[in-house]
């Protein structure tokens, strides 16, 4: 979450009162005594906002905001001063200032508008970064979110298995998006024209399952938990794939494939030959900087369904979201933004109930997961990135039931 301050005035001590009433409210100040030291950071990819004074020698306040808005329109500049000139302060609004105040001003004041201010931005810098995705016009761009290093990594796992025409077995936690990958990787794919074909693997017979394959000759049929198939339809399956008729299997499961074919509850050819093709999708509590953009996007399309305005999702109930470790994953935070447009975040409710410790121990536990899905489950790398003794790790780890190789890719 962007939290980064510009500010901008010419008397010192003013600066750092400012700077420390900003930096104890956690956010990070960037400090110039001038529009000329401030003029760099001023650019369409600054991640926060700017306070500037407006009575500064030379090129002033005014000339701060002018610059600022033909740089981006959409950069929010808080303007101070100590005039106590209405006229000042119409003429700054009119001319696009994000807002007014007048020094001195109370601390509580200035952080409510800094807050407001830092939303917004945030909304506007996700807005273009989505823009960005579907601008560069594949399916994995424009239908998988997420500004994480492991959402690009997804991205571009899905991308590399896409044009092979292999079997894919796709792997996530439940409500992660299984099938919604495996439909972008025919999208993707050089049978992308052809049907896309989606079952769930429970109780399909040998015979459905031969005939589902034809009805999807020259495209992809996908088996929804495939797990879950009988015996004679993973024999059924495998003699689809060494035969290769004219159809792509796609497979998901939420479960330990790999577990199942120890215990002969599944058949270990069919398995290798999933395997070989692997997509794995993160759970949300790995990349928890993924949860304002994804829930922001849900937000934008429950609006869009219920032919409402879109409402404002503030930095405090991000911040309430991102201290859940939600386990239903995509489907559960698609479920509160829309509960959130209708006016009924109980999500949110719930966290906000919590106790200090509490929440402080969610975000504990999902920092923990977010560093062993960025090193593939070695927890000896996740502790040094951490910067955690070893010890301490493990016993964290165990403090929350986290497993290391359940992040294993």
């Amino acid at each position: 979450m962007i939290r980064k301050v510009l500010l901008v005035d010419d008397d010192a001590a003013v600066r750092e009162a400012l700077s420390q009433t900003l930096e104890l409210a956690e956010y990070e100040a960037v400090t110039a005594g001038s529009f000329v030291a401030a003029k760099d950071h001023i650019t369409p990819r600054f991640e926060g906002v700017i306070v500037s004074d407006i009575r500064m020698p030379g090129r002033d306040g005014f000339h701060l905001l002018n610059y600022a808005r033909e740089t981006d329109p959409e950069l929010p500049v808080i303007l101070l001063t100590g005039e106590g000139d209405i006229p000042m302060a119409v003429k700054a609004m009119g001319e696009g200032a994000y807002d007014f105040l007048e020094k001195p001003c109370a601390a509580a004041d200035l952080l409510a508008v800094i807050g407001r201010g830092i939303g917004a931005r945030a909304q506007v810098l996700e807005t273009r970064a989505l823009k960005r995705q579907l601008e560069r016009g594949d399916p994995a761009a424009r239908l998988l979110f997420g500004s994480s290093p492991q959402s690009e990594a997804l991205r571009e796992r899905v991308r590399t298995v896409a044009p092979t025409l292999a079997e894919v077995l796709v792997t996530g936690p439940a409500g992660s998006g299984i099938s919604k990958v495996a439909e972008v990787i025919h999208l993707m794919s050089p049978r992308a024209q052809g049907p896309f074909l989606k079952r769930p693997a429970a109780g399909l017979d040998a015979a459905e399952f031969t005939r589902l394959c034809k009805d999807a000759a020259e495209g992809s049929v996908f088996l929804d938990e495939v797990s879950a198939l009988s015996q004679a339809t993973q024999y059924a399956a495998l003699e689809q794939i060494e035969q290769g008729r004219g159809v792509r299997l796609l497979a998901g499961t939420t479960a330990d494939l790999a577990a199942l074919v120890e215990q002969e509850r599944f058949n270990a050819d069919l398995f290798y030959r999933l395997e070989g093709m692997r997509v794995r999708i993160p759970s949300l509590a790995e990349r928890p900087e993924d949860i304002p953009v994804i829930f922001r996007h849900y937000v934008v399309q429950a609006a869009e369904q219920a032919g409402i305005p879109v409402p404002e999702v503030t930095p405090d109930f991000l911040a309430a979201l991102m201290a859940q470790s939600w386990p239903g994953n995509a489907r559960s935070l698609m479920s509160a933004a829309m509960r959130f447009v209708l006016g009924m975040p109980e999500e949110v409710a719930e966290a906000a109930e919590l106790g200090l410790s509490e929440q402080m121990a969610r975000v504990e536990r999902s920092l923990l997961i977010a560093a062993l899905g960025r090193h593939n489950g070695h927890a000896s790398e996740a502790a040094q990135a951490l910067k955690l003794p070893r010890k301490t790790f493990y016993d964290k780890l165990a403090r929350y039931g986290i497993k290391p190789e359940t992040y294993r890719r």
